[in-house]
């Protein structure tokens, strides 16, 4: 495709994520072209915890960091809301969704759930057990434990109390899954080079989105299925890179 030397890659996710695999798999190549931003969501983080915590805070979040230099977003925000806000719960979500009645074709009945599940105490007694955890709640099927415990350091810290828990804001996270709920624009509103990178065994299917994704964008829009489960990044690092180096040109 050929992307302009110079313009910078955002990641859109947790930083201690994206960090690890930047810094272990960034191509030379793309590392020449591209400085890679990756930022935590607002009360994720380092990030402000305050409140509003809905999508258009989290864009203006993106839009003032950007200082001015154009973006090229390598990962959307809050799962892909519309592709969460469209799809089916599938049997055997991860647990901490823990959805009533898998299969239901009514996302919000799985989010109510899933909210008022956010709203526990997500504590573990040592990191080891965060890690054990970790590949439970996530529906992690091959990634390394290395690579997990990697991004877990900076991510899974020890309270006052000794537990461990994640950095982020509890309150945040419930309010995040009332924002998948909402009625998404339409694809039309966004042609450009788009690349879909789904894990094949993921727990948020993207087929029943994928026809009217593809009518939208036409040739504008590439899919690329490999063998992980929603987390990518944690399950085929290597496979992710070299789609996105590949669709980078």
């Amino acid at each position: 495709m050929g992307w302009t030397r110079g313009h910078l890659l955002l990641s859109a996710c947790t930083a201690s994520r994206a960090k690890v695999a930047t810094s272990r798999n960034l191509p030379s190549g793309l590392a020449d072209r591209f400085h890679v931003i990756a930022f935590d969501l607002r009360g994720h983080g380092d990030s402000l915890w305050e409140p509003p915590w809905n999508l258009e805070q989290h864009v203006a979040d993106v839009l003032e960091a950007r200082t001015g230099r154009k973006l090229h977003l390598a990962r959307s925000l809050l799962r892909r809301a519309r592709g969460v806000r469209g799809s089916r719960c599938r049997t055997g979500a991860r647990r901490e969704a823990d959805p009533a009645r898998p299969g239901d074709p009514n996302p919000a009945a799985c989010w109510i759930t899933a909210a008022e599940n956010a709203r526990r105490d997500r504590s573990y007694g040592s990191f080891d057990e965060g890690i054990d955890r970790r590949y439970e709640e996530s529906v992690l099927t091959t990634a390394p434990r290395g690579l997990v415990e990697e991004e877990l350091r900076e991510h899974l810290l020890p309270g006052d109390d000794g537990r461990y828990r994640y950095r982020y804001c509890q309150s945040a996270v419930v309010a995040a899954y009332g924002e998948m709920t909402r009625e998404p624009p339409p694809f039309e509103r966004v042609r450009i080079p788009t690349l879909l990178v789904l894990g094949e065994t993921s727990y948020l299917p993207y087929d029943d989105l994928l026809g009217a994704h593809a009518a939208a964008l036409g040739d504008l829009l590439e899919v690329a299925r490999i063998p992980a489960g929603h987390a990518v990044l944690l399950d085929a690092l290597d496979d992710t890179v070299s789609v996105v180096e590949r669709f980078l040109g």
